[in-house]
């Protein structure tokens, strides 16, 4: 059964140097405040999974947190590059990079084996261009058809880690709005960490909500604004702003360390 602590026990819990780290939320419900935790308890040496790594990924890579980067998409959305990303990657500031780029549709497969136990998923791509070269994919043989279809391994993280709206005091977590591969994430990682915008005595009902039980995480944190600058639908908004801003910060090296020591190293959490 999920237990419900400070976000700092969480992290210091949950998630050890070395480890393979997923943090999912697609538009809105990205967990930055686990990220910021991961950040300001100086993890080291990750294995970092995501579909579509934006800001928070840029702060972990620029604060030497990262190794390996295993996504699809990368950059600040609407606005153009992360370039903490491309320092890490094309100078190796403050490490250098590992790269291992799938496509959508790869990554979605990938985390669908792996909540269902599974190790590998296939699906129809990595066809007409030269990715299936420089990442992990192979292809398999349908023993009904013939047909001959690629195949990727199985995202099993360490740790999955995920924002959502809320959970009850038994654990149970619900979200809802738009939604990617949450509920796989939690599902394919060995150990999982939902931060909540709140806890409430009893979940009630929302079109289109999923729910976790409380036996599939291991921990919940409650961390109100645990999503900004993305937004928690029914919560509060997406700071736009914030992402134009983030694209002068990150571009130079001195001021970002500056700003990540103010507002992320220097803040204080429960």
């Amino acid at each position: 059964m999920a237990e419900i602590v400070t976000l700092a026990e969480a992290v210091r819990e949950l998630v050890r140097d070395g480890d393979t780290v997923a943090l999912e939320g697609f538009t809105h419900l990205i967990p930055h405040a686990a990220g910021h935790e991961l950040i300001r308890q100086r993890r080291r040496e990750l294995t970092l999974v995501r579909m579509t790594p934006d800001i928070v990924y840029d702060q972990l890579i620029g604060m030497g947190a990262a190794r390996k980067l295993v996504f699809s998409w990368g950059g600040n959305p609407g606005v153009g590059s992360l370039h903490r990303l491309r320092d890490a990657v094309e100078h190796g500031w403050p490490v250098r990079l590992e790269l291992e780029e799938h496509s959508h549709a790869g990554m979605a497969a990938a985390y669908a084996a792996g909540a269902a136990n599974l190790p590998f998923g296939i699906l129809r791509g990595y066809e007409g261009n030269d990715l299936v070269e420089h990442t992990r994919v192979s292809t398999v043989t349908c023993p009904f058809t013939g047909e001959v279809l690629a195949a990727v391994r199985a995202h099993r993280p360490d740790v999955g880690i995920i924002h959502a709206q809320r959970a009850d005091r038994e654990g149970n977590v619900q979200l809802w709005g738009i939604t990617g591969v949450q509920k796989e994430t939690v599902l394919a990682s060995a150990r999982s960490l939902v931060t909540v915008e709140e806890v409430v005595d009893e979940l009630d009902e929302r079109p289109g909500a999923i729910v976790l039980p409380s036996w599939v995480v291991d921990a919940v944190a409650v961390a109100p604004g645990g999503a900004r600058p993305s937004y928690a639908h029914g919560y509060y908004d997406r700071d736009n702003d914030f992402y134009v801003a983030w694209d002068a910060i990150s571009r130079d090296r001195d001021t970002f360390t500056e700003w990540m020591q103010q507002h992320v190293l220097e803040a204080v959490t429960a």
